[in-house]
């Protein structure tokens, strides 16, 4: 851990110009899901706690480096007030003199927000001026948004190499939690890796089997495993051209001595629909005109006897079509299984990505698990063992 803590900081007095991820959804101007406000929170008390003046840098949706009034932030003051139960004072940029006139009289017990940092073009493309122009608003730099932290952007990477750096609390137990999982985890550790798609995570499956004891392949990246393994998969989602590169993947865990789990016994049904007529069958007995759209009975157990001997568990992706019952059966009981483990002590559980809370949120595994990330893209470039500019900025 090479980056600082809120903890090693002297707040006291000083500006604290801080990195949060607010991209909230709205829908006629109120908040719909305020989890992401919530989750910064206790970074924004800490430093209201110590004395400090949090200045508040974020990005809210894809202005292209315009202005564009309906992704304004001043729109969320009423939400960040009742979060942080603290006044919110708005600056209408966040660079320039309007800017550096609200920093400067910032109040203590006041929280300062400024503008929407992509209305300016170089935030996306790392402009150091820009950079410079905010850094002039703080004292301390604090990033407290890892689920921005895979973008060399000039308030995530910039600005931290202009100031003394820390990571906010959000950030601090992101990166906590990951290196745990994967830098220095308890073992055996399983992975479970599900979705649609083998090419958008083949760096992620070459990164983990050298890194995990047994990899469960789930959800329709299973099909293609399964079709070059030799299986007739019907009419499943699949992609037929990647299975080759599945065949070497396997190849690739046989030699690191990764332990592979794909479905034993599937669920198939002829229509993509809730609650369509379905049956559950042996892997070679998947009819020409069915579709795979879950892990059968069989496979569940088998998952679950590999959880209740392992210590850490990562998970990214469903192991069926879990948005449409009964399809979601198999996540539901593995994720139910690991959030009990957990609860017991037994087993150490990491989940991200967005199909994958949205899973665990669904079947009420997600309060029982260690932690759950809300990032998307820096969550899986962390587990396909890329390098965040956000992280490495902190650590100098």
């Amino acid at each position: 851990m090479g980056w600082k803590t809120l903890d090693e900081m002297d707040l006291s007095g000083k500006r604290v110009l801080t990195r949060v991820d607010i991209n909230v959804p709205i829908v006629d101007g109120v908040v719909t899901d305020a989890t992401r406000i919530l989750r910064i929170a206790p970074t924004v008390k800490h430093i209201l706690a110590e004395g400090g003046r949090p200045v508040l840098l974020a990005h809210f949706g894809r202005p292209g480096g315009e202005r564009r009034e309906s992704l304004s932030l001043n729109q969320l003051i009423p939400t960040l007030t009742q979060a942080f139960e603290a006044p919110v004072v708005f600056a209408a940029d966040c660079v320039g003199r309007e800017a550096e006139l609200a920093a400067e009289t910032l109040q203590p017990g006041q929280v300062l927000l400024l503008e929407n940092t992509r209305f300016h073009a170089g935030e996306t493309k790392n402009d150091p001026d820009l950079a410079a122009g905010m850094a002039k608003l703080g004292d301390i730099y604090c990033n407290d948004a890892f689920s921005a932290a895979h973008r060399a952007h000039s308030s995530t990477e910039g600005l931290a190499r202009l100031l003394p750096a820390c990571a906010g609390r959000l950030m601090q137990a992101e990166l906590q939690a990951l290196e745990s999982a994967l830098s220095k985890p308890q073992r055996p550790v399983t992975a479970v890796v599900g979705g649609a798609k083998v090419s958008t995570k083949l760096e992620l499956l070459s990164n983990l089997i050298e890194k995990v004891d047994n990899l469960v392949i789930g959800g329709g990246m299973a099909n293609t495993f399964l079709a070059a393994k030799g299986y007739d998969i019907g009419i499943s989602l699949a992609e037929r051209l990647m299975t080759d590169t599945a065949t070497e993947i396997m190849a690739k865990a046989t030699k690191t001595g990764c332990n592979i789990m794909l479905p034993q016994d599937i669920v198939v049904a002829r229509k993509f629909e809730a609650h369509a007529e379905n049956q559950t069958v042996a892997l070679d007995k998947c009819p020409d005109d069915a579709m795979i759209l879950d892990a059968g009975p069989e496979s569940v157990a088998a998952i679950v006897a590999v959880l209740q001997t392992s210590k850490t568990l990562i998970w990214n992706g469903p192991l069926g079509a879990f948005e449409m019952e009964p399809f979601d059966t198999a996540t539901n009981a593995a994720a139910l299984q690991a959030a009990a483990l957990t609860r017991s002590g037994q087993l150490i559980s990491v989940a991200g990505g967005g199909d994958t809370v949205a899973a665990l949120n669904a079947s009420g595994a997600a309060r029982d698990f260690t932690y759950i990330s809300t990032a998307g893209g820096a969550f899986l470039e962390w587990m396909e063992g890329k390098t965040l500019p956000g992280v490495a900025a902190l650590e100098g």
